[in-house]
């Protein structure tokens, strides 16, 4: 039902001190260290005893020492101990922290109320997701049409007693009478594929393992389906550190009778995923191998010893399955058309013609969804969603507009389907969810979501800065009405700058706390992102990655120029390749702000691809550092390898799951063992390895309102 849904999971999903001369602020091309001194925090009498081993690698000529080397081997007992002295430290001090009751309490309180995802129909039925307020995930319910009584489909909250299995994903079969549906076990990205009767509401004794970022491609008769998987060493294991491979599951049947239908032998880094088109006669083969471009190439299900039929085979662009009708596939591309288009192709066992039916504008195309014989595009214009409606010869039949700051969502279900939902939301909205009526084109309120709070107290504007090279960027800044303008203001600023994922005007529970306490929230959108398509996302990859963080310090600078804020009073937040933008932007600027929030990241430039051919994929944006240039432009940003012994850096909270198999969690072992080291003054630099969690999807409410209660306890201390 949901589109690009590899490309987006191969992507993804938070001491105080004073500056002597707070005019130094700004980076004047020299690196004179700025005095600080620890104002409010605790101080920290001692860290845990990090040992250091003699590892030196040598690169182009280049030797590097890689002392915490030791710290990579995550299941030994040394790493165990290690790891449970740094949290012995770290959970202790953030209990203990003034604000952090307070702030548990105002989590628990506000994330207390009724959420609801967008809707979608499959064969007359409507199926949501819906969490009551505070359990920990949220429930799958289905409705015999629009207008039916709900009833519970799956409930995740079943699975474990505390919470920490999550439903991944689910895929219904073409007529609704199976869905298909993955499980996550403690945060893990390893996924167990399950089928669930959707009559009798039970499972069959399906179970599939070995999934990573798979998608499921159903046959029409609902006899079973495709999916990818990685292989098995000689272990038993599965392997990620090879490429996935296509199977076929019948439903009903052990996943050792599974089909191993296509793999590319000859092509160690290409990654298929399957879709099944053409009434089941034809499988669309869509090739990862980075986030930049991919292969399209198509296999006749009907003749098992037909050839591979290339369709987009250029690698020129992103090309992503939207749908088809009757012999006509429709795609999104970028391929000479970086804010993207759609084009069709005429198919029939190859490629007989290929035209544009939606042309590319200024606006970034985010998402299509071909439903009822209709286009739904959607479009970012300056960062806030926005859809027109086309009809399949690319003809504009409708629009619908929206005149807050804010994003849309929806527009899933099967491609017969009457009617579609979408959602609205923002930073102080939570969201309303519309019902649309794909022939007549209206739009009617389906269910608002009430949270208790009033939103008129609150602002949201979005201003335009320029960085360093002189580009403008924008950036959403969200706080209380009457805000004073005096640098007073404890400011959080959020960012994330890569994979071409954008960062959009949507409702958050645990912000909204923050914004609440009268603290500002700034959200940057960084080059790197896809907020104005492929060529804003190149330039904030490779060669061009300095681009994001001088893009993030410029953002900082507004602040305190425009009196928001000031560096006592500021802190910075990111996750995953937001964690290498706060870890960066910690190590070149540690004078431009007072608190670092780096959560689940990338920390360890040189050696980030060494895991698993997922990690190796990201070179797409990062590069490597096999290759010399880009080994130089790796080595001279990478937060691991540019701290300097005898700096003053501001209070930093390294945050973690040990569950973490994307951005594995020694990225935080060997950063904050290396800050620890260097860190010259009182400013603490913690730890926190949270136990049975992950890169951050699926995991449980009340784990979140933990994590969040400490983040927000420290940056108050940090900024006060």
């Amino acid at each position: 039902m949901k589109k690009n849904l590899i490309y987006s999971a191969m992507v993804a999903a938070t001491a105080s001190f004073v500056v002597a001369c707070s005019s130094n602020y700004k980076d004047d091309g020299q690196s004179a260290q700025v005095e600080l001194q620890r104002k409010a925090m605790p101080a920290v009498s001692r860290y845990p005893e990090t040992k250091t081993v003699k590892q030196t690698d040598n690169y182009h000529g280049t030797d590097v020492s890689d002392p915490y080397r030791w710290l990579e081997k995550e299941k030994s007992e040394d790493v165990k101990a290690w790891v449970e002295a740094q949290n012995s430290l770290a959970r202790p001090y953030l209990a203990k922290l003034p604000t952090r009751e307070h702030y548990k309490e105002r989590l628990t309180a506000l994330w207390d109320y009724e959420k609801y995802s967008t809707p979608y129909m499959v064969n007359g039925k409507l199926f949501y997701s819906y969490n009551d307020g505070l359990q920990n995930q949220y429930v799958l319910y289905m409705a015999d049409g629009v207008n039916g009584e709900p009833e519970v489909l799956i409930d995740p909250n079943t699975l474990s007693e505390d919470g920490t299995v999550s439903m991944a994903s689910t895929e219904l079969s073409p007529k609704a009478s199976y869905l298909a549906y993955m499980l996550s076990d403690g945060g893990t990205d390893w996924k167990t594929i399950h089928v669930r009767n959707t009559s009798n509401k039970s499972d069959l004794t399906d179970l599939i393992k070995g999934i990573k970022f798979s998608n499921i491609a159903w046959l029409p008769d609902e006899s079973g389906f495709f999916y990818s998987r990685y292989p098995q060493n000689d272990a038993g294991e599965y392997d990620d550190s090879q490429t996935v491979l296509i199977y076929f599951h019948a439903i009903g049947t052990a996943q050792d009778e599974d089909k191993k239908v296509f793999a590319f032998d000859d092509k160690p880094t290409w990654n298929p995923y399957p879709s099944v088109v053409q009434d089941g006669d034809t499988l669309l083969i869509s090739v990862f191998e980075g986030y930049q471009a991919n292969g399209v190439y198509a296999k006749s299900l009907v003749n098992e010893n037909s050839e591979l039929v290339p369709v987009f085979d250029k690698w020129d662009g992103r090309y992503d399955l939207i749908g088809e009708h009757n012999d006509t596939l429709f795609f999104t591309s970028t391929a000479g058309a970086p804010t993207g288009k759609v084009i069709k192709v005429s198919y029939e066992g190859g490629v007989k013609a290929t035209e544009t039916v939606i042309e590319s504008t200024s606006d970034t195309l985010s998402s299509v969804s071909l439903l009822g014989e209709k286009l739904f595009a959607q479009y970012l214009k300056d960062v806030k969603g926005q859809v027109s409606v086309f009809d399949l010869n690319g003809l504009k039949v409708d629009e619908i507009a929206f005149s807050d700051i804010g994003s849309v969502s929806g527009f899933y279900g099967s491609k017969n389907a009457e009617t579609t939902f979408y959602k609205l939301t923002g930073f102080t909205n939570p969201g309303q969810v519309y019902a649309y009526d794909i022939q007549s084109g209206e739009s009617s309120l389906f269910k608002t979501i009430d949270t208790g709070i009033n939103y008129d107290d609150y602002e949201t504007k979005q201003i335009f800065y320029t960085s360093k090279d002189g580009t403008k960027v924008p950036m959403f800044i969200v706080h209380k009405k009457d805000l004073k303008l005096d640098g007073s203001n404890k400011t959080l600023l959020y960012g994330y700058g890569g994979f071409n994922i954008s960062l959009i005007p949507r409702y958050s529970v645990s912000r909204m706390v923050w914004v609440e306490q009268g603290n500002v929230l700034a959200i940057a959108n960084l080059r790197g992102g896809g907020e104005y398509g492929q060529q804003w996302h190149k330039a904030g990859t490779k060669l061009n990655k300095q681009n994001v963080f001088d893009d993030f310090i410029a953002a900082g600078e507004y602040l305190i120029e425009s009196g928001y804020t000031s560096p006592e009073k500021m802190g910075i937040q990111g996750g995953s390749n937001g964690g290498l933008l706060v870890g960066a932007t910690l190590t070149q600027r540690p004078d431009l702000f007072s608190a670092a929030l780096p959560a689940v990241g990338v920390l360890d430039m040189l050696r980030y691809h060494t895991p698993s051919a997922n990690a190796r994929a990201w070179s797409s944006d990062f590069g490597l550092s096999e290759n010399k240039d880009e080994f130089n432009a790796l080595y001279a940003y990478s937060p691991l390898h540019n701290t300097k012994p005898g700096t003053c850096y501001p209070a930093t909270l390294v945050t973690t799951g040990d569950h973490d198999d994307r951005v594995v969690p020694w990225h935080s072992y060997k950063f904050a063992a290396q800050l620890q080291a260097d860190q010259s003054c009182d400013n603490p630099v913690l730890l926190r390895v949270e136990t049975r969690a992950g890169h951050g999807a699926g995991t449980p409410t009340w784990m979140q309102i933990e994590g969040y209660a400490d983040q927000w306890a420290f940056l108050e201390s940090a900024l006060d």
